[in-house]
């Protein structure tokens, strides 16, 4: 299975620099005291479209050949990833054609469109947004740009670790939430090259625990139908996503829905930073693990900070 490495990743920084935001990296001192850590995030809600998905889109995009782009790109997802690709479409100048499920949130359904994309809605299933994706592309011929299982994806999700490591290099822990894994894969490989001795830990919420499950098992799970209030990580992992799951991520840890409420409101009222539920997921696992992670300085990339206002969990 061909996997990117450090060199992939650092190409895609290269390639996506000047289009990307760099995002800082927050401390809060009240924070550490009550996690009993030194605590970094890597604020990857100030990405442009609010998430890291943005890097991962625009390096897949950018390396897409003149005659595939003119025919543009297509892809099914319930929100971020949607609009990073119909907004690194737009700054390309070609047609994105994005599926969702109809129950996306409201918030990322207007974001989308407001990129510019075509949106056809579907049934909020893997099977509907694969056969209304396969229509798609049969009446467009654009180029399937998948959320997580793509090569140029992950090494593009990589450059947020990189950038991390870069700017606080003696990190112990570094972390991240997993759906799909391109994250965590991208994270995963940033880490372990540039500090084979750093522990690189996932988290998931309990409600949707298929990552879990296949890491301990060794053997990929899929989701059943998830019903988690971290609406970003809904997807099951890929066989190249777990594969490099397998070999770079030292642990993964699982959450209850109150604890990932916690964390949100607790980054929301303590450094005044709107993070969306997935991103408190791996702050939630420090809140259900302290003794895993205390005294240690830890890094995580908090991956977007699309919120529903309008359904606010606290």
């Amino acid at each position: 299975m061909h996997v990117p490495n450090l060199n992939d990743i650092t190409s895609a920084h290269e390639r996506i620099k000047p289009f990307i935001n760099y995002t800082p990296v927050l401390t809060s001192s009240s924070v550490n005291k009550i996690l009993n850590i030194d605590l970094h995030l890597k604020c990857e809600n100030f990405q442009k479209v609010g998430a890291f998905k943005f890097r991962g889109a625009s390096n897949a995009i950018r390396l897409l050949n003149f005659e595939n782009a003119q025919k543009g790109v297509t892809t099914h997802s319930s929100g971020n990833h949607a609009a990073a690709l119909a907004l690194a479409a737009k700054q390309l100048g070609v047609p994105a054609y994005i599926v969702m499920p109809e129950n996306a949130p409201e918030i990322k359904k207007k974001a989308v469109a407001g990129y510019g994309a075509e949106i056809t809605f579907c049934k909020p299933t893997l099977e509907a947004r694969e056969e209304t994706l396969e229509i798609v592309q049969k009446r467009t011929g654009a180029t399937f740009i998948h959320p997580y299982d793509n090569f140029n994806i992950i090494a593009g999700q990589g450059t947020a670790a990189k950038e991390l490591l870069e700017e606080i290099p003696d990190l112990n822990i570094v972390s991240a939430p997993i759906g799909g894994g391109g994250l965590m894969s991208g994270t995963a490989i940033s880490a372990k090259s540039i500090n084979p001795k750093i522990k690189v830990f996932g988290a998931e919420p309990l409600l949707a625990d298929d990552a879990f499950r296949s890491f301990k098992s060794g053997e990929l799970i899929l989701a059943g139908p998830p019903q988690t209030i971290a609406d970003g990580l809904l997807t099951s992992l890929s066989n190249l996503t777990f594969d490099i799951i397998k070999k770079n991520v030292d642990d993964i840890f699982t959450v209850s829905e109150e604890s990932i409420i916690q964390a949100m409101r607790m980054i929301w009222e303590r450094m005044k930073i709107i993070i969306e539920p997935s991103s408190a997921v791996p702050i939630a696992a420090i809140l259900e693990n302290k003794s895993k992670y205390a005294g240690q300085k830890v890094g995580i990339i908090i991956s977007g900070g699309n919120v529903d206002l309008e359904k606010l969990p606290f």
